[in-house]
């Protein structure tokens, strides 16, 4: 009798599993619909808006349904970031838009697997960057969000509390980019911050890392996981006299980093004295193999950077132009 029941109840909770996997395909089909008419060529701003609104909508929906945060999206993919933190306690949902003038807006949600009784499960991202006037130093929640397009995450711990390191980059406008490194942080009612006190820049102390260059050149900004670094093309002007300027800012050829130490990131790391061409190398791999990590996410259309950074165009770009 026992067996028997065993039985009924597994047919019952693997009947109950196929019919969730249904309804949340069927929501990641009408996600896909509205992705296809947002990026289609030739909309206007407005028209990008609406599509962007049913999505927001349609996103927040689905991702309050139980269950919903062990559903992959893997068809989305290739229009978002959708990022699994390594230790699997939150995923970060993430695009962007490109608007007609050449500038961006970012938009995306924090969703938690398992929130504690009386705490929000999903947190959307509000992107607030042009009212955030100093943005190294800025320490907001996710209702003052400095958007961008986010693509890697690197957990690290200092006295119990994880400080979750966000690569990620901004298509600006048409004359320069940016790749940042930014931080995430959860308070101790769940809330997301970002912007956090762990880098030490030469005397400086900014609470996220900022690079611009210019639009025509390429940065590359990783993680390397064997050196615990995150390394990136040093950046300088054209000419000595456009210093400042950064839309004239391209890579020297010659790599800077940070290393993580005593709760914080470091700079100064020399590339160009470490005898391993190899490792050198590896800053440039080819943009046609697909990762396996679970926290980088391809995106549609890369063109001459690593797969686990977007190209230095939108991936949306080619979608958005009239």
């Amino acid at each position: 009798m026992k067996k028997i029941t065993f039985l009924i109840l597994s047919l019952f909770s693997l009947s109950c599993f196929a019919q969730e996997k249904s309804v949340f395909n069927l929501y990641q089909d009408t996600l896909q619909n509205i992705c296809k008419n947002l990026y289609t060529p030739g909309k206007s701003d407005a028209d990008k808006q609406k599509y962007n609104r049913e999505l927001l909508i349609t996103f927040e929906r689905v991702l309050n349904t139980d269950n919903s945060f062990d559903f992959p999206f893997d068809s989305l993919k290739k229009d978002m970031a959708i990022l699994l933190s390594p230790d699997e306690k939150f995923r970060i949902i993430n695009w962007d838009l490109a608007k007609d003038d050449g500038t961006y807006e970012y938009y995306g949600f924090i969703q938690m697997k398992h929130a504690e009784p009386n705490m929000k499960s999903l947190y959307p991202l509000i992107d607030k960057s042009a009212e955030i006037k100093n943005p190294e130093n800025a320490i907001s929640d996710n209702k003052k969000w400095f958007g961008m397009l986010y693509y890697y995450i690197i957990p690290k711990k200092v006295k119990k509390k994880t400080y979750y390191t966000l690569l990620g980059r901004d298509g600006n406008d048409k004359l320069s980019i940016k790749k940042i490194i930014d931080v995430l942080t959860f308070d101790a009612n769940g809330t997301p911050h970002f912007g956090a006190n762990i880098f030490n820049m030469q005397k400086k102390y900014p609470k996220r890392v900022i690079f611009e260059y210019s639009a025509s050149c390429k940065m590359s900004l990783k993680y390397n996981d064997k050196k615990d670094s995150i390394v990136f093309d040093h950046l300088a002007p054209t000419q000595p006299q456009l210093e400042g300027q950064f839309q004239y800012y391209c890579g020297d050829m010659s790599y800077d980093g940070f290393g993580f130490k005593k709760g914080q990131w470091n700079y100064g790391i020399d590339l160009n004295a470490i005898n391993n061409k190899d490792y050198k190398d590896k800053l440039y791999n080819d943009p046609q193999k697909k990762s396996n990590d679970k926290n980088s996410t391809p995106l549609k259309d890369l063109k001459n950077v690593p797969y686990s950074e977007p190209k230095d165009k939108s991936p949306l770009d080619k979608k958005s132009k009239k």
